[in-house]
């Protein structure tokens, strides 16, 4: 049988080169229902085959028949009974069982008639044509908790395998998301549970199309019941992405999209090889510009196999996609794809610092557990090499030199071998570059950046014919720039404050000056020292302690940040002065540091030199400095590290583990940490060094990471003039005009509002001079317009202030009177409740309209500062009426504490002059706490044991699990055959055992 592989031997790429749309005359008014139809049409023009399917028998039918096609084996209906039952709609069986069965266990096992058995495809990998595409839509579900009725669905070989969701024209694509939430909520596990299959979503109103994983989806589902229990995580919306063609230019329009996303070669092959199901049950589907780049590197490989060019740059080639784009995904689908074609006896992934090799391990191990060997020595490495079974192998450029070395004529190097290097800076364009293109033969050479070597910004040392990226692997292959990242939603832009640090006089008068490059004048103790007191000062506002979202399972408030400083010396002054500082202060912040040796530290020709693990060549002051450090680190975590070889590299782990996690507050580098580091959670970076080129930009995107709505922009505060530095940096990395889109406005522009391209935006006095002009305090606002008009001006002011804050001119600049402020609120919190997706009676007005729920919660009050209102009550004899009123304001503009007024309330009716406020709080809380469990337990006749075990775990975990057997445990004895009584009494007591929650958490 010949070999078949359709992404290398087919001449249709999965994205299309270029995409130009054709020219359409602009057509009358388009219903949503005209919009349906056009697109079914359009794809029954590209070979889908329509059914007029509108129910779950209907369903069954045709999947019975197309299974049979595929298999190429007619069912009885005794096995086809049984191979339903039990291989596709499994009663205990949800989305994630059903992913891994697309995804990893596509070939199920039938037990036949005559007790044989035969394997049956649910779909076919390998020739991906012999998959049929089929089109439905209206297809009803009554079955759910409410009557649904889907708009349109792609089966293929029967299944339900990607849903499009569409709205008319004008109406928000947002709001497709909201109802497939709603699907996922009310219907799609109904009866058989057969749209659980579904892959791929789709989100249209015609004009703006985009896609995302199910476990998007699913993860929002979660999410969104932990926003309302007071917990903030990620916006999966900004996580669904555009289709796009190979020069990454957007294609949205839903008929352009239609002809390329839903060409047939396209759809079936994201399907079936450009999804990862991940060691933690997340689908993620990539993006077109990682799939190109993945295609592009597997043509190469053809390409030049075919021609006999392997051992040459003509085998290989470089990929030019931005830091923070996803290159680790992008790699791990190119190795997975290399290592299995015929030819190909391995795969190595080659990193250039110990700290990666770690780190892509664990990416790796993410994406499939074992897909690939990491080593963690030379000896390690031969045997790996030497085994057959290891078809991806990563190690580090180091090891791989000394491999080399002391293996000369190793059978190895006459393998036919890909190697993909991550991260390809200017340490892989030396010796061991050039050791490992002499020794091996037969070698493809790859090599992924963000921040390529040009002429422009590559050094004068080294080999002459290795001074760019391109002379040392080849032609770019792919590129996609920080402006695509950022114009995709894919990264986040950069807002930069240049601090003036240093003041020179003259004769006349003071001279501001922004940086002086005098170290002497750099090192001054009272400029480090005021530099220290910035931060200290500005910490909360930069990093925005006040917002709390769920990381891994834990509340936390705010972000993180990073401290680059220009070299050792400066790394032990700043650490000693941010402990005297807080030592004075009493303030409690966890603030470490990390280096190690580099020989090239002082480097003007690379900003970010490559620190290894080499401590042992540190000077004796440096390194018995880092000691002490260590040790606060080692008192602060109850951990045991110190600079010894082996104990320095697990400081490095555990301290990158807990950046990650937000338990590090501040983190002093000289370059570790600068490159090659990713951490959503880090929202600021600190520079006193001197950066440019690819280390400016490689050192300012550890800081743009998308998390949630609240993290709009990567925060750089530069104690250097970086300036132009700055612009230079964006202009090679991204192009000439790249400045307005990487870095955000200054401050009177988004203050006063701007013009550009024609266009006004108004700026935050301009938002809340209309506010106060049109929605007045002392009237109503009536009617669903009028309602619609406010939430979405105070969804720009919202968003408005959220960067605003971030400025220091903010302060004290807000306008509206923080008691004028939390009134607004409220109303927008009273509309939310009454409007928000789920309230169906009210819910054609949130159609074009989004809530800035994540922007509220960040500036909510909390309990702490409700009880020192108290507090200043009592102490006012409870006389000071004004003090409830302001309880009552703050109380009503917070989310979380709306479900605690009542226990608010009756506190302050027990305050009275032998009231110990903090104390008495806390008890009343336990005793309320208590008395409401009590009473929920014996009128909902629940089990006592476990239900209190059920809410500990929950006020444990910060989460109320309303799914699973856990919620049946508690449940008294009901008929399982009475199953609409049974479905109604744990719904009633799910919601007052939710209510009980919100309640009581955070309070005990």
């Amino acid at each position: 049988m010949p070999f078949y592989n359709t992404i290398v031997q087919s001449t249709e790429s999965t994205v299309v080169a270029e995409y130009i749309p054709d020219s359409r005359a602009a057509a009358g008014y388009q219903s949503e229902a005209q919009l349906e139809r056009d697109f079914i049409t359009l794809l029954g023009a590209q070979g889908y085959e329509y059914l007029k399917i509108h129910s779950e028998a209907a369903l069954i039918v045709n999947l019975r028949r197309q299974l049979e096609k595929l298999n190429d084996h007619v069912f009885s209906d005794t096995e086809w009974e049984q191979f339903f039952s039990d291989c596709i709609a499994g009663a205990n069986e949800g989305i994630l069982e059903k992913t891994r069965k697309i995804q990893a266990d596509h070939v199920q096992l039938l037990h036949r008639d005559d007790g044989s058995t035969k394997n049956i495809y649910l779909i076919d990998k390998k020739n991906i044509h012999n998959n049929r595409l089929q089109v439905i839509n209206q297809y009803e579900e009554s079955g759910g908790t409410h009557d649904t009725r889907y708009d349109v669905t792609i089966l293929v070989n029967g299944l339900p395998l990607v849903h499009v969701e569409l709205k008319r024209r004008g109406v928000a694509i947002r709001e497709a998301f909201n109802q497939i939430k709603r699907y996922q909520r009310d219907s799609f596990w109904a009866a058989s549970g057969l749209y659980e299959y579904v892959q791929i979503f789709v989100i249209s109103n015609g004009t703006h199309t985009k896609y995302y994983s199910n476990t998007t989806r699913s993860n929002h589902i979660k999410e969104s019941g932990e926003r309302r229990r007071g917990k903030k995580t990620s916006n999966s919306f900004e996580f669904t992405s555009y289709w796009a063609d190979g020069n990454n230019k957007a294609i949205a329009d839903l008929v352009d999209f239609t002809k390329t996303f839903f060409a047939k070669h396209t759809i079936l092959n994201i399907l079936t090889r450009y999804c990862v199901f991940t060691a933690e049950s997340l689908l993620l589907v990539m993006r077109p510009y990682q799939i190109a780049a993945t295609e592009r590197i597997l043509n190469r490989i053809e390409v030049s196999t075919n021609y006999k060019k392997m051992g040459s740059v003509a085998a290989g080639g470089y990929i030019w996609h931005t830091t923070g784009s996803g290159k680790t995904l992008t790699s791990f689908k190119t190795a997975q794809l290399a290592s299995a074609l015929s030819y190909i006896d391995k795969v190595l992934f080659v990193v250039d610092r110990k700290d990666l090799d770690y780190q892509t391990m664990k990416e790796y191990d993410r994406f499939e557990k074992g897909a690939a060997n990491g080593n963690t020595s030379t000896r390690i490495l031969q045997r790996q090499l030497e085994n057959p079974d290891a078809c991806i192998i990563i190690t580090t450029i180091q090891k791989l030199d000394v491999f080399i070395r002391k293996n000369k004529a190793h059978e190895v190097f006459k393998k036919h071998i890909v190697i993909i290097f991550d991260e390809c800076h200017r340490s892989q364009f030396g010796d061991m570059h050039a050791a490992i293109a002499k020794e091996f033969k037969d070698y493809h050479l790859f090599g992924f950046t963000g921040t390529p070597i040009f002429a422009a910004n590559a050094g004068s040392g080294g080999k002459s014919a290795l001074q760019t990226t391109q002379q040392a692997f080849g032609d770019k292959l792919h590129t996609y720039t920080i402006v695509d990242a950022i114009n995709d939603g894919n990264v986040l832009p950069f807002r930069i404050d240049y601090i003036n640090t240093v003041r020179q006089k003259d004769d006349t008068a003071d001279k501001d000056v922004s940086a002086i490059d005098t170290e002497r004048a750099l090192a001054a103790p009272e400029r480090v020292s005021e530099i220290v007191g910035y931060i200290l000062k500005h910490f909360d506002q930069k990093t925005k302690r006040s917002s709390f979202y769920t990381l891994e399972g834990q509340h936390v408030a705010g972000f993180n940040s990073i401290f680059a400083v220009s070299s050792i010396p400066m790394a032990m002054k700043y650490y000693k002065e941010f402990k005297k500082q807080l030592a004075a202060s009493g303030r409690k912040m966890t603030v470490a540091t990390i280096f190690s040796y580099s020989a090239n530290e002082d480097d003007p020709e690379d900003a970010l030199t490559d620190e290894g693990f080499d401590t042992e060549a540190l000077d004796e002051t440096s390194r018995d400095f880092l000691d002490a450090a260590i040790a606060d680190y080692n008192t602060d975590f109850s951990t045991a590290f110190d600079t010894s070889s082996d104990k320095f590299q697990n400081y490095y782990k555990d301290l990158s583990l807990r950046v990650k996690n937000r338990e590090v507050d501040l983190l002093i580098v000289v370059n570790m940490f600068l490159t090659g580091f990713d951490a959503t959670t880090l929202n600021t970076l600190w520079v006193d060094k001197n950066l440019r080129m690819h280390g400016l930009i490689q050192a300012f995107s550890r800081t743009n990471r998308i998390l949630n709505s609240v993290k709009t922009y990567g925060n750089i505060i530069c104690f250097r003039n970086l300036r132009e530095e700055t612009d230079e940096a964006i202009a090679l990395f991204g192009d000439k005009e790249a400045g307005g889109v990487v870095l955000l406005k200054n401050y009177d522009a988004y203050y006063n509002g701007y013009d550009e391209n024609g266009k006004h935006y108004p700026g935050y006095t301009e938002l809340i001079n209309e506010l106060k002009h049109r929605f007045p305090l002392v009237q109503g606002i009536i009617g669903e317009q009028e309602q619609k008009d406010f939430i979405s001006l105070f969804s720009a002011i919202l968003r408005l202030k959220n960067i605003l804050t971030a400025f220091d001119a903010f302060a004290g600049n807000e306008i509206l009177p923080d008691r004028d402020m939390q009134d607004y609120q409220s109303i927008y919190i009273d509309l939310w409740r009454e409007i928000r997706p789920g309230k169906s009676e009210k819910e054609n007005i949130n159609d074009d309209i989004v809530f800035e729920i994540e922007l509220i919660r960040q500036v909510e009050i909390n309990i702490d500062y409700i009880l020192m209102l108290v507090a200043k009550y009592h102490d006012s004899n409870c006389e000071d009426k004004d003090i409830l009123v302001t309880i009552d304001k703050a109380v009503n503009s917070s989310i979380q504490l709306r479900s605690k007024k009542e226990l608010i309330e009756n506190f302050i009716r027990t305050v009275n002059a032998s009231t110990e406020v903090d104390a008495d709080w806390q008890k009343f809380v336990l005793e309320q706490k208590e008395t409401d469990l009590s009473t929920i337990i014996t009128e909902e006749k629940l089990k006592p044991g476990e239900t209190r075990k059920f809410i500990d775990n929950a006020f444990r975990d910060g989460a109320l699990k309303t799914t699973g057997t856990d919620i049946d445990k508690i449940m008294p004895p009901v008929s399982r055959f009475g199953g609409s009584v049974r479905a109604a009494k744990k719904q009633g007591v799910v919601e007052r055992l939710m209510h009980f929650f919100e309640k009581y958490f955070g309070l005990v």
